[in-house]
């Protein structure tokens, strides 16, 4: 016992120690991975803002508003169906053949699907161009795994703390684009009043833009992203110096040696181990709260205030959506680290999510205050207020993928892991937009609890924060068991 205690307490001496030297980014790679993180959350943003106008302007809803949200739900959960059903087999595939590959052929199937969306003109082929893009968009893990391939244990939560700001630079412009170019004849005549292709389809210009920056991501990986570094260098460097040997496959020196065990990769059943199985279920938790508040935030803004929302129009939405995503961007760059190095993943990731329970609050805290004023200057006030607390939300995605990477039995399994890890967070976002918006839709119909929405999301957050509870303090705590 003696030996142990003096083993540990040497070992927690040494690492202040070991931590102090970071290994510096690969920007040169880098930059390719933030390029391609922003093409994918894009293409919703873009989205967002239009989608009620479009489900109204194409009669599915034959007027009735109160069917609006149940729409946008069918098309939000179709994307998300058919992500969740492929994204891990993506992810394997993309530890087999490389994830250069996985990402060339994605990458031209998302373009092709987005400009199908523009110019669909019923509700089915809105539903297949979501479920085509859906299908072929691995992006988000396959980044995460170059991430974690290029990364060690040092620069890891700096680089995460670099991964939200594409996500929330496509927060700022998306809705901007979204809501500025749609229908752009009606509200730019001088300029598109006589192009006759953008009165047929008043939504193609925003969807074709989408379509040119997911092209310009293809362009920029064949041309720039360098497979062979990501297969052999900083990942490996990584498993060598900081895991040397890894504990999470146990080894018999007389049978194998840890290289080879690091080089095979495992079954699925051998993946779902206590750490994989716990780091799942709180990013899928929080998923789950966090596309169900996104989903009603919009539908909340455009329904009239007499049904519950805030009467907003399209381009007022998107300016508030982009005041948001400026905010999260701000604030990931100047604050995630320093809080990530003096709280801890864990801690961080807890106290994000359990901001979600006042931020469902002031939706009728917001509704009530629009029926007995209007949407006056304290209606605006409360609204900021919901977006401040939206960033710490932010917060949460970076640590969890921290604790994935730790997870990880073995780097031959990395994007597999990952891919279940991304499973059952699509999962997650398959049910959260379909039945949220839904239960919006219905709450709001007369002789309806109006409330019922807000009880739906109240429960996703405190589950969400129970799941938080069951990861440590920080990864590194994974680490110190192995």
């Amino acid at each position: 016992m003696i030996a142990r205690q003096d083993d540990e307490e040497t070992h927690l001496l040494q690492r202040p120690e070991q931590l102090t030297t970071r290994t510096p980014l690969p920007w040169d790679q880098f930059w390719i991975v933030l390029f391609l993180e922003l093409s994918d959350p894009l293409n919703s943003y873009i989205l967002a803002p239009f989608i009620p106008q479009l489900v109204k302007d194409i009669g599915v809803t034959h007027g009735d508003e109160s069917q609006v949200g149940h729409y946008v739900g069918i098309l939000q959960s179709s994307y998300y169906t058919v992500h969740a059903l492929t994204v891990f087999h993506w992810s394997r595939l993309s530890d087999h053949i490389g994830r250069k590959p996985v990402i060339l052929t994605a990458s031209l199937a998302i373009a092709v699907s987005m400009l199908s969306f523009g110019l669909s003109k019923t509700f089915l082929g809105l539903v297949v161009s979501r479920v085509v893009c859906g299908a072929f968009d691995p992006s988000h893990s396959i980044a995460g795994n170059i991430v974690m391939d290029i990364t060690d244990a040092t620069n890891m939560p700096n680089a995460y703390s670099y991964m939200p700001i594409p996500r929330m630079i496509a927060h700022i412009i998306g809705p901007l684009i979204g809501g500025s170019l749609s229908r752009p004849a009606d509200k730019f005549p001088d300029i598109f009043g006589q192009s006759e292709l953008l009165k047929t389809y008043p939504y193609l210009l925003p969807c074709s833009i989408s379509t040119i920056v997911v092209s310009v991501a293809w362009l920029v990986t064949y041309f720039g992203l360098k497979e062979e570094l990501i297969k052999g260098g900083f990942f490996r460097q990584s498993c060598t110096k900081l895991r040397q040997p890894s504990s999470s496959v146990l080894v018999n020196p007389g049978e194998a040696n840890p290289e080879e065990v690091h080089s095979k990769s495992l079954s699925l059943r051998a993946l779902l181990t206590l750490k994989v199985s716990t780091v799942t279920a709180s990013y899928a938790t929080m998923s789950l709260f966090y596309v169900s508040f996104n989903s009603v935030l919009p539908i909340f803004y455009a329904t009239s205030i007499e049904r519950g929302g805030l009467s907003l129009d399209p381009s007022r939405i998107g300016t508030i959506l982009a005041a948001s995503g400026a905010a999260h961007v701000i604030f990931q760059l100047v604050f995630f680290t320093r809080l990530h190095d003096h709280f801890g993943a864990g801690a961080l990731n807890t106290t994000g999510i359990s901001s979600g329970i006042p931020i469902v609050i002031l939706f009728p805290v917001i509704n009530a205050l629009a029926r007995a004023h209007g949407v006056c200057l304290v209606v605006w006030v409360f609204v900021a207020i919901q977006t401040v607390l939206m960033v710490s939300l932010t917060m949460c995605f970076p640590c969890l993928s921290l604790f994935v990477r730790e997870a990880t039995p073995n780097r031959a399994s990395l994007g597999a892991t990952n891919g279940i890890v991304q499973m059952f967070n699509m999962g997650a976002r398959v049910i959260g937009p379909a039945s949220a918006a839904s239960i919006f839709s219905y709450s709001v119909q007369e002789g309806h609890d109006a409330w019922l929405i807000y009880y739906f999301l109240m429960a996703l957050a405190f589950l969400a924060v129970g799941a938080s509870l069951l990861l440590p303090r920080d990864p590194s705590v994974w680490e110190d068991q192995q």
